[in-house]
């Protein structure tokens, strides 16, 4: 967004990009030709900090549309599907009732408190690990892929101690386990990251064995929930709580799980989960059951590969 200059401009889905405010802040400064510039954003009302922002200003003209309004256009399989999974839920009021939503009562997490530790620059970085949450199946209903880069290192300003913890990218959607094995591998090798650590309770071996072929030289732990969901990720809530945890941009649909998890009310959420794992490892927390864990391991038979 630096350097064009223009008179009207479009920004689709704005709440989803990764550096949102950065880039709305270059495209202001392009905006600057003709007699009246203008921008039109069309977006899912996602409460970010921008959107809430753009949302309130006096320059701004805001109209809604909701699914039902769309709903000559769209597929009768989606109102059959879509709209009876969602509808009359959270999520189904963002994003089939455009309603902009206030942090939810009882969230481990909330948007401010991301917004307000978020960041653009990164100091020297000490360990990065991928953490896994596996879907047991593929397909249009399935549960997706968690798959989330997560780092350790020193505070934004420099300080050693104590660590803080840098999410780096969220890699997680429906694949095949094939696909979703390549994302995984694609992650270790470009975060240069030093282990995967994968949660085995429904995979068990299969989970490894499906990562090994794609590739073998990566460091690897598998990790059994053994203790509940809350409790583990209540620990990591609190480092946020501490401000020892930055997003590296903006993540919505990890995010919107985040701050969707109320303990003993939400489904199971696979991006928050695989955060959890990722920043347990870091963390040192061994609480955890480990049943294996060995890394760089070649093929035992060169016929298999």
């Amino acid at each position: 967004m630096r350097g064009p200059q223009h008179m009207k401009l479009w920004c689709d889905e704005i709440a989803g990009w990764q550096y949102p405010d950065a880039c709305w802040e270059q495209a202001e400064f392009g905006l600057r030709l003709g007699a009246k510039p203008q921008t039109v954003i069309t977006t899912t009302p996602k409460p970010t900090k921008l959107i809430q922002l753009l949302a309130h200003s006096k320059s701004t003209y805001l109209t809604r549309g909701t699914t039902y309004d769309n709903r000559s256009n769209l597929a009768p399989a989606f109102f059959k599907t879509i709209i009876t999974k969602y509808e009359g839920t959270r999520l189904g009021r963002q994003e089939l009732n455009a309603e902009i939503l206030e942090d939810r009562p009882g969230a481990l997490w909330t948007l401010k408190a991301i917004d307000a530790d978020r960041v653009s620059r990164l100091p020297g970085l000490r360990r990065v690990v991928v953490g896994v949450d596996p879907a047991v199946s593929s397909g249009d209903e399935s549960a997706e892929w968690g798959i989330v880069c997560v780092a350790e290192g020193p505070s934004p300003t420099g300080q050693e101690w104590p660590p803080h913890y840098y999410v780096l990218n969220d890699l997680s959607g429906r694949y095949t386990p094939n696909d979703a094995a390549k994302w995984v591998v694609h992650a270790y090798k470009t975060y240069s990251a030093g282990r995967i650590i994968a949660e085995v309770n429904n995979g068990g071996d299969l989970v490894e064995a499906i990562l090994r072929n794609v590739d073998h030289a990566f460091a690897y732990k598998a990790v059994h929930a053994s203790r509940g969901k809350l409790t583990r990720a209540e620990p990591i809530a609190a480092l946020y709580e501490q401000h020892r945890v930055h997003h590296v941009g903006t993540f919505g649909m990890l995010e919107d799980q985040m701050c969707d998890y109320v303990p003993m009310t939400s489904k199971s959420p696979d991006r928050m989960d695989a955060l959890v794992w990722a920043i347990t490892e870091l963390t040192g927390d061994d609480e955890q059951e480990v049943i294996y864990e060995y890394s760089d391991i070649p093929s035992i038979s060169p016929d298999l590969d």
